[in-house]
């Protein structure tokens, strides 16, 4: 077994883990959307209901508007009655959104894998590249850091930190220098040490977008001189947390810089959890990677199954045994 196939295994959260972490997706965002549908009947009420309701859990409003209209679809395809009946379409029209394959991070063996991970600040940013670079480590990668965010002055600190608890090099300039400079020695250090993941860091100024493309455009431009080929992933990460603002940040990234996959952080700690379906219809950006809480190995590749299996299931589980226990009862 190759070292990135190893790296596809081991590095996944699922289970019991997953379902612990989305407890309060489950609470917030799901018991609201099922109780859109306990007790009704189906009529323009019940779906004008639900469509705010997926609105306020953070999926986007043209993901909602799209989900409701494929249930009107489906009542009438199917001839559907009831609303729990309609309910389990609705999961199955989230499923059929999702997707089923996990993404993986597209990197390769016996070469430099460069990726460049971009987001606002605030959002776990360096957390994140600290925590994918203890997983890689432990799987045999030899991985290095730059520290390519020089606009905030703690960022490159904090990564060194984050380098020296892991035991990866970091290479840093002082705070003000050019991000590209410090990539161009990035890259030459991967190099001579014969690294196989390059991961950077970089500066998130969204209030300039201007600044924020020509910056990230001239890393780019260095990557090509000095490592053609080696760019592999462009991760945007993103706090759960903030919902509609996480769908915003999602957009102008993704204009600005190609991003290629998101890492969703936080999310053991949001009722918000609409918004990793909204992320994946809205903007057609797979969500790679998941950070659900504070230790080093809180992180995991995104597996849409398993999500949509640990939001729905244990709710479901209830409802049967509650409908169960009716039946008896009778």
């Amino acid at each position: 077994m190759g070292l990135f196939s190893k790296f596809k295994q081991t590095f996944f959260g699922g289970g019991e883990e997953l379902t612990d972490s989305l407890a309060k997706t489950r609470k917030g965002f799901v018991e609201k959307v099922f109780d859109v549908f306990t007790g009704k009947e189906i009529d323009e009420d019940l779906y004008e209901e639900l469509e705010e309701t997926l609105i306020q859990g953070d999926v986007g409003v043209n993901t909602a508007i799209n989900l409701v209209e494929k249930l009107r679809e489906r009542e009438k395809q199917d001839k559907i009655k009831y609303a729990h009946d309609l309910r389990d379409v609705l999961i199955e029209e989230i499923i059929k959104l999702m997707g089923t394959e996990t993404v993986p991070l597209a990197l390769n063996e016996n070469e430099l894998n460069i990726i460049l991970v971009v987001g606002v600040n605030g959002v776990g940013k360096t957390t994140s590249i600290g925590k994918l670079a203890n997983r890689m480590k432990k799987d045999g990668h030899k991985v290095i850091l730059g520290a390519a965010d020089t606009f905030r002055a703690a960022a490159s600190e904090q990564l060194k930190i984050w380098g020296e608890r892991v035991g990866i090099d970091v290479i840093r300039h002082q705070e003000g220098a050019d991000p590209a400079a410090v990539v161009f020695d990035a890259i030459a250090a991967a190099k001579s040490r014969q690294c196989d993941v390059l991961i950077i860091d970089t500066a998130g100024r969204l209030h300039n977008k201007v600044n924020l493309m020509n910056e990230l455009s001239k890393i780019r431009r260095v990557i090509d001189q000095e490592a053609n080929g080696a760019l592999k992933e462009v991760l945007l990460v993103l706090d759960a947390t903030t919902g509609q603002n996480a769908l915003s940040q999602a957009k102008t990234f993704s204009e600005a810089c190609g991003v290629t996959g998101v890492i969703l952080t936080k999310l053991d700690g949001t009722a918000k959890g609409g918004v990793t379906i909204g992320i994946k219809a809205e903007y057609d950006l797979p969500v790679k990677l998941v950070g659900t809480g504070e230790q080093i190995d809180d992180m995991h590749i995104f597996d849409p199954q398993s999500f949509v299996s640990a939001l729905f299931a244990d709710l479901n589980e209830e409802e049967s045994e509650a409908t169960s226990n009716e039946q008896t009862i009778d």
